[in-house]
């Protein structure tokens, strides 16, 4: 079994467990990797890519995808997770007015620094910063930078909790926005909701219920691989790259393609030194 499936997550679980439940309720032996595209925390909800088989070796093809999201910031405290199960470290009872929240939020869009939280699943010395923290150990979290493509107020539920719509490039965080914004705007706040609801070409439209996961919902590696070309090879030339003998194309392309062979995708071909090679091999 090879491709894509894509889980609404729910609130509460891991992406771990989603991984292992999706395994056991398509029956897969424990040979067969999967893997998810993306961590969620427990906390959030939306689109979850699950890759079963060798798609497992697309995955540098999602992590550059935009990822889009709806968040909740409560303002007035700050945790040390800096979403709503962690400990309150900070009170401050100042509450932004919507206007104060757009006069300040251009300066979130572009590429920006960003330092991402002490309960993440950042290395840190060989060793997640998340476990770390849990230990008692706080570590200096090192500034990176992210690119915001868009950051929208989209409404305020109560005098001190708003919804923002977020599409940003892979690495956010989106907890650290909330913790950035907040300061900016003079107070503290904390993520007290978050879904995601678009990954690439994977949205919450198209997503499938986690208890529901079967191999109707499977889908192909071609939709991740949409903008690459196509090139089509003879049972030949294919036989001989299996061989690993030198194949000479006359193709002046250096870009990766997605390679057919009777209309089936065999995998990612380039060209390199006038030879053709496969480089990800899907059949």
């Amino acid at each position: 079994m090879i491709g894509f499936i894509n889980v609404d997550k729910p609130i509460g679980l891991t992406s771990a467990q989603v991984v292992a439940k999706v395994k056991k309720q398509l029956a897969l032996d424990k040979t067969t990797k999967v893997g998810h595209t993306g961590t969620l925390d427990p906390l959030a909800s939306g689109v979850l890519p699950i890759a079963i088989g060798k798609a497992t070796k697309l995955f540098d093809f999602m992590l550059s995808k935009t990822k889009e999201y709806v968040a909740e910031f409560t303002f007035g405290y700050e945790t040390d997770t800096l979403d709503s199960s962690g400990r309150v470290i900070k009170e401050i009872k100042k509450y932004p007015t919507k206007a104060d929240i757009k006069q300040v939020l251009p300066r979130f869009v572009g590429k920006i620094s960003q330092i991402p939280p002490q309960y993440s699943a950042k290395s840190v010395n060989g060793k997640r910063a998340y476990s770390l923290a849990r230990s008692g150990k706080m570590v200096e979290m090192k500034p990176c930078i992210v690119a915001i493509q868009e950051f929208e107020l989209i409404e305020q539920k109560a005098e001190n909790v708003f919804t923002f719509k977020i599409v940003c490039g892979s690495g956010t965080y989106i907890r650290s926005l909330c913790r950035d914004l907040a300061y900016a705007l003079g107070t503290r706040a904390t993520m007290t909701a978050l879904k995601r609801v678009r990954v690439g070409v994977f949205s919450i439209e198209n997503a499938s219920n986690l208890d529901d996961i079967s191999q109707e919902n499977l889908l192909p590696c071609e939709i991740v691989l949409e903008k690459l070309a196509k090139k089509e090879i003879s049972s030949q030339v294919a036989q001989d790259l299996r061989q690993g003998k030198i194949v000479k194309l006359s193709l002046e392309s250096e870009e990766l393609f997605k390679t057919y062979c009777n209309g089936e995708l065999l995998g990612l071909g380039k060209m390199e030194d006038k030879q053709f090679k496969m480089k990800i091999w899907l059949s």
